[in-house]
């Protein structure tokens, strides 16, 4: 008897024993990617005012970044597979700060091109850091409570979201017309996030993290392991589970992207009401992300009672009902709904990634990269976003999310089942 509740309380811990350091400085890394798509989503609005550009000229800054998504996993898992975690992590930092540190050099060129190829060098430390993050976190404890510990390290994603739009502010706050300095303002919140950055590579240089060998996972069903006790599973393009969760990861992205891109338009739109000066856009951004955050840390909470597909059920059913009330125009009724949008959104992509790698064993390194690839959903839907929003109005362009909403609530329910 007591063997069996101390087997049910191991099975509830967030973290096991002795990898509590390890958990703290990944969540670091949760943080600082944070902050990079905080900053990116208020740039939109900055770009189309500072260079004249449309909605669906500026979608381009997220289809640089999620491009890079794109093509970096699989050559990230597959560097991963070679060197192991922490080097995946220490490249990833690198490309990071790379591309901040190109960013704040390039400003006085003043070429919308130039910044995105610079964004696609940040956008890979990006991808890298996500394809290894993520499935690291989720094997820094029980097989049980994988999905509460990468809400939970998502949390501090979304705290950093709140922060990022309030640097936007910083930038915001240039008006100049003088030609070489309409972007200035960039230069100095990118060399700081440079400089951070790549101090935290040297500390993840100096520090010691344990190598966790996806073919030692415990937990997998004795019907996966030989009579030689080889580790024996499904191709994953017959992993139902999956394949389905690389769709769905695609969807959400795609949905999340939008959303958060085109929130200061909305807010900013004359035909809008009530709507808002440009200058206060980042602040409305900021709430937005705060309620995302909020919704992160109450969803690991719940997780503990509640199974994670019924609360990603729940969380997509929801956005479901609230973004045509988005679309209607209705004033404050529709931002309001706005901001439970960004609500039940919070826990969709980390519960979706530890459904979709769920019970892969050695093939989990390689099915990460593949979910980190469908991504790509954020480059493609904000400029498709945008131009519904030009022919018509920013309120109509978030009827565009709803069809990818529906498709989570299906993997929710069904398409998240392991079958064996």
């Amino acid at each position: 008897m007591t063997n069996t509740i101390s087997d049910e309380n191991n099975r509830q811990k967030l973290v096991s024993q002795g990898f509590l350091i390890p958990f703290i400085l990944i969540t670091s890394l949760f943080f600082l990617w944070g902050i990079a798509h905080g900053m990116l989503d208020t740039l939109n609005k900055h770009f189309q005012d500072m260079l004249h550009m449309s909605k669906a000229q500026s979608g381009m800054i997220q289809f640089s970044v999620y491009t890079a998504y794109f093509g970096m996993a699989l050559p990230a898992g597959y560097f991963m597979k070679r060197f192991g975690y922490k080097k995946g992590i220490i490249l990833g930092l690198t490309l990071f700060a790379s591309g901040a540190f190109l960013i704040a050099a390039t400003t006085s060129f003043e070429s919308f091109w130039v910044f995105l190829i610079c964004l696609f060098i940040m956008g890979c430390g990006l991808a890298t850091l996500e394809t290894a993050a993520n499935p690291y976190t989720t094997k820094l404890g029980p097989k049980e409570s994988a999905e509460r510990r990468i809400n939970f390290s998502q949390s501090f994603n979304g705290l950093a979201w709140v922060v990022g739009p309030l640097i936007g502010l910083f930038i915001y706050g240039n008006h100049s017309n003088i030609e070489g300095e309409k972007l200035s303002s960039m230069i100095l919140p990118y060399s700081v996030i440079g400089g951070t950055v790549l101090l935290v590579a040297i500390l993840f240089v100096l520090t010691k993290l344990p190598e966790i060998k996806d073919e030692e996972e415990p937990g997998l069903q004795p019907d996966l392991v030989s009579a030689n006790g080889n580790v024996e599973i499904k191709p994953l393009i017959k992993q139902r589970h999956f394949v389905l969760g690389v769709i769905a990861q695609f969807c959400y992205v795609a949905a999340q992207t939008g959303v958060f891109s085109y929130l200061i338009n909305f807010v900013t739109d004359v035909n809008q009401h009530p709507h808002f000066d440009v200058a206060h856009g980042p602040y409305f951004l900021s709430i937005g992300f705060a309620l995302f955050m909020i919704g992160r840390m109450s969803g690991s909470f719940i997780m503990k009672y509640l199974k994670p597909t019924r609360i990603l059920a729940l969380y997509a059913l929801m956005c479901c009902l609230l973004l045509p009330v988005v679309s209607i125009g209705a004033g404050w009724i529709s931002l309001i709904s706005l901001y439970g949008v960004f609500f039940f959104m919070s826990v969709m992509f980390p519960t979706i990634f530890a459904l979709g790698i769920k019970n892969l064993g050695p093939k989990t390194k390689k099915a990460s990269s593949f979910i980190v690839m469908s991504i790509v959903g954020g480059a493609i839907f904000p400029p498709f976003m945008g131009l519904i929003a030009d022919k018509y109005n920013m309120s109509v362009g978030f009827f565009a999310p709803i069809p990818f909403f529906v498709f989570i609530l299906y993997y929710a329910l069904k398409g998240s089942v392991v079958r064996e």
